[in-house]
């Protein structure tokens, strides 16, 4: 796989020094928001890591080429190409991208296997996948591989459009703990809980660390769920956005939105039915974990 990875010099040096690396993922520009809010928005969430005092590896596909981390010009090129078809790389698409020499934007799922491949522990995103609302068996393949995959994931929760009970048990189901950064409940992504319990609840980086330094000594293969709030300034009401989400989600079933397509989709009409207050929090919560995620690498580091 290594032969398949081109590492930023950034990147390549900081793990070579065991300095803290944080993975980002490539979806957020490419199916996340338009051009020019998506370069601006993974900017921010670089600058986030950066601030957190970690290495950022934004990790895509261009060419049929893997980048672990990319250049000013290739994160331009990638935000340029927004709305067009990109393919939008889970396990399944890896290798399709790879050997077509096509340009691919990593999913979580994608993003914890390429970084795992490159030595990268852990993973800071906005809001994993799960199970759909009113279709129990459309779940994201990012559990699976949480299941599968030793790469810590920070994260808001599921995203709020998806029914949180079935997406929890199915975490539950196969083995990835869930720790609450901060806070006792799952956090539901632009509100700041779900009511749903966390396994356990840590309230520093160094925590965090000690969690992962035994996961990794123990031998264990599943991933691990780091859950951070949404800053509570930009929040949204919980009763507001579930009502937006009630909206949209029965307007996608109405209109056949299934499958792939159904999180952009759904993600963008909860934007315009919470007059762009969805979009703020969602920004927010990903500089917020991109942060987060580099003091845990940072402590991770020192440990």
């Amino acid at each position: 796989m290594r032969n398949f990875l081109q590492f930023h010099p950034e990147v390549a040096d900081a793990l070579a020094q065991n300095k803290p690396v944080v993975a980002l993922e490539s979806t957020v520009i490419t199916h996340g928001l338009p051009y020019p809010a998506n370069v601006e928005t993974a900017v921010k969430m670089q600058t986030a890591v950066r601030e957190g005092g970690a290495v950022p590896a934004t990790i895509a596909i261009i060419k049929g080429q893997v980048h672990v981390g990319l250049t000013d010009d290739e994160l331009e090129y990638l935000g340029r190409l927004a709305g067009t078809a990109v393919r939008k790389c889970s396990r399944r698409d890896i290798p399709l991208a790879i050997g077509g020499q096509e340009d691919g934007a990593t999913t979580v799922a994608g993003t914890m296997i390429l970084a795992h491949q490159a030595g990268i522990r852990l993973f800071a995103t906005g809001g994993i996948g799960g199970v759909h609302r009113g279709h129990p068996f459309d779940i994201s393949a990012d559990l699976l591989e949480l299941g599968q995959t030793p790469v810590t994931v920070v994260s808001s929760g599921a995203k709020s459009i998806l029914d949180l009970p079935a997406t929890r048990e199915v975490l539950e189901t196969h083995g990835v703990p869930i720790i609450g950064y901060g806070t006792d409940e799952l956090p539901a992504f632009f509100a700041r809980s779900s009511g749903l319990p966390v396994d356990i609840r840590l309230d520093t980086p160094e925590a965090v660390a000690h969690v992962m330094q035994a996961h990794q000594q123990l031998g264990l293969q599943n991933g691990i769920l780091v859950t951070v709030p949404v800053p509570e300034a930009d929040a949204c009401d919980p009763d507001m956005v579930e009502a937006a989400i009630a909206q949209a989600t029965a307007e996608a079933d109405a209109q056949g939105v299934h499958g792939p397509a159904s999180t952009p989709w759904l993600l963008r009409r909860v934007v315009e039915l919470t007059n762009g207050r969805s979009l703020q929090a969602n920004v927010a919560l990903l500089r917020n974990n991109g942060y987060v995620a580099a003091t845990i690498a940072c402590a991770l580091a020192a440990s």
